[in-house]
């Protein structure tokens, strides 16, 4: 009745697993942050039993429904342009995916009478791709993405952690296989091997995550990124199977497809506002949108 009911509210995929402390995926994430491999993402240091383990940020949490969205657009940017990643072409997903996951919980309110539970769309200390492949969505490819045989990775993730006791979902098995082309592919190395990233080296944390000047190190080796980066995704083979974005709200705006590499340099603090009143690229705020352009001008 769950996964049912998410499907008719627009979700692509519906799993739902115990909730509990995640012992691997702690340690994992011990050793990630030992290492400094989340750059100047000091967040991640916060809340680690949180993060770890829901029944910390959920009272009585038993169970964690993970659900998937698709964001992979119909109509992409022109080729000869400045590019920012698919999942941030409409309207910001934090806002789309938590009314849909509102109504959703509303659901099981209704439907078995004081549920209590909360949701989550990347905004709080939750392991969003770990809960997912627990509850049998998908695998971790070798780019640290979540990968689905059924609809490749172009997609949002988001949870509700529940009180309720439920049948629970069982992962499915790793299908990467013998394939590098994500690792091969990156230009700054930020693929460091199979299942290993340094975020830091990444193009998406550089023009989004870093605040500061963005390393020459790097200067010359990505040519077009400014907001995030698609290049994993875009070589994984998985991502033939992707599925279009259909819910509205993750339309482009019209004016972003036609957006030259002049227009880019010469967008002025209204037009982004305008285009991006709505968008994730918001957080990147203009200053950091131009240093990105300037840096590959």
């Amino acid at each position: 009745m769950i996964k049912s009911r998410a499907r008719s509210l627009g979700f692509l995929d519906c799993g739902i697993s115990r909730a509990g402390f995640l012992q691997d995926e702690a340690e994992n994430l011990k050793q990630y942050l030992r290492e400094g491999r989340h750059g100047d993402m000091h967040y991640m240091e916060n809340h680690f039993d949180k993060r770890t383990d829901p029944t910390s940020l959920v009272e009585g949490a038993r169970s964690v429904i993970s659900l998937i969205l698709p964001y992979y657009p119909k109509q992409q940017q022109r080729n000869d342009t400045y590019r920012i990643s698919k999942y941030a072409y409409g309207k910001d997903y934090h806002i789309v995916m938590k009314s849909m996951l509102r109504d959703l919980l509303n659901f099981l309110d209704q439907e078995y009478g004081g549920v209590s539970g909360r949701s989550f769309v990347d905004s709080a200390p939750v392991m969003d791709k770990a809960w997912a492949q627990k509850a049998g969505l998908g695998w971790i490819g070798k780019n640290t993405n979540l990968l689905s045989r059924k609809y490749g990775s172009f997609f949002y993730i988001g949870e509700l952690i529940v009180d309720m006791e439920l049948e629970y979902d069982t992962p499915i098995r790793d299908y990467c296989g013998t394939c590098r082309q994500c690792i091969d592919a990156c230009p700054t190395g930020a693929l460091t091997g199979p299942y290993r990233i340094d975020a830091s080296r990444c193009i998406s944390y550089l023009t989004i995550e870093n605040k500061g000047e963005i390393p020459e190190a790097f200067r010359g080796t990505y040519k077009d990124w400014i907001f995030g980066c698609d290049i994993c995704q875009d070589v994984c083979p998985w991502n033939r199977k992707a599925r279009y974005a259909e819910h509205e709200d993750l339309q482009p705006h019209p004016d972003l497809l036609s957006l030259s590499r002049t227009d880019w340099e010469q967008l002025s603090r209204e037009h982004f506002r305008e285009i991006f009143r709505h968008s994730a690229v918001k957080r990147a705020k203009y200053e950091g949108l131009m240093r990105n352009i300037q840096f590959l001008s």
